[in-house]
């Protein structure tokens, strides 16, 4: 059995310094454990190289800024940082988090501008993020949580307490033995899962939520841009749920997920099929290339 998260081997970078992993802590008034003032990235490192590393730092500053929160460190730094984890822990085939929240200080109330900006980046070895569903295609339920207005909340932003109802409803769709559960937003159009975008194909075009009250990923952006390289029409649009019945095939991306394809929602079933199977394995060639 893998150990806990906090008992491990390692190094972890915290606030400019490479330390024990079991000495990465933080003091029980953290402002982010008690307000959710917490910005993260997810990556992976292929062959020694972080996919869109650099890409993945600017949007944890820009989170941060969406947060209230200025970055202690530049973008530049922050690449460093990531580098000096993964010689420190002897990976090159790992999945990288950085974090930057809000800590201790002066301040213990919703307004803590008096405490200090933080930050930390660890990094450890993490196979396929659905299993066997990355090949067989994954099950989803239908969560009962919609995604909010960005009228009410900084959707652009990675931001921890964002994931709240994602935490919520992944627990209810493996109750149900799904791997994971999709969003509706609160008009009703189809949003994304509790931790990837999602994409359906139709007769050889692909169709997939704007992105205009969801996460626009990092990994969406590049599978979309690889399928118009391929010649493949995509529509980012507002998908009704009664639309998905006309819909043959469906995956999930994300820096996790990387390219999952999908063979149920909740009664929909979708086939795993020829588009599905070709982006997944030009993407495993481009984060590898």
């Amino acid at each position: 059995m893998t150990a806990a998260y906090d008992d491990r081997d390692g190094k972890i970078w915290m606030d400019g310094e490479l330390i024990d992993w079991r000495d990465a802590k933080v003091h029980i008034l953290t402002h982010a454990l008690h307000y959710a003032s917490s910005v993260f990235e997810g990556e992976r490192c292929y062959d020694g190289k972080i996919f869109k590393g650099h890409e993945h730092s600017l949007r944890l500053i820009e989170s941060a800024r969406l947060l209230d929160m200025q970055s202690p460190y530049t973008a530049e730094q922050i690449d460093q940082a990531k580098k000096e984890v993964l010689e420190a822990n002897g990976f090159t085939n790992a999945y990288v988090r950085a974090v930057m929240w809000r800590g201790s200080g002066l301040d213990m109330g919703v307004s803590a501008a008096r405490n200090p900006v933080r930050m930390a980046i660890s990094a450890w070895e993490w196979g396929s993020y659905y299993g066997d569903a990355k090949w067989q295609g994954a099950k989803l339920d239908v969560a009962k949580w919609k995604r909010p207005s960005p009228e009410t909340i900084p959707t652009a932003a990675k931001a921890a307490g964002l994931y709240m109802i994602c935490t919520m409803s992944k627990h209810a769709a493996e109750a149900k033995g799904c791997s994971d559960a999709l969003f509706m937003d609160w008009r009703g159009y189809v949003a994304e899962a509790t931790g990837a975008n999602i994409f359906f194909v139709k007769d050889g075009e692909v169709h997939t939520p704007l992105a205009d009250a969801i996460l626009n990923g990092i990994t969406r952006q590049t599978i979309i841009q690889m399928l118009k390289d391929k010649g493949t029409p995509v529509h980012e649009r507002h998908i009704k749920p009664e639309e998905l019945e006309g819909f043959q095939e469906c995956f999930l991306t994300g820096t996790a997920a990387e390219v999952t394809p999908v063979g149920e929602i909740g009664d929909w079933r979708f086939q795993v099929g020829r588009t599905t199977r070709d982006i997944a394995e030009a993407y495993e060639k481009l984060v590898r290339a």
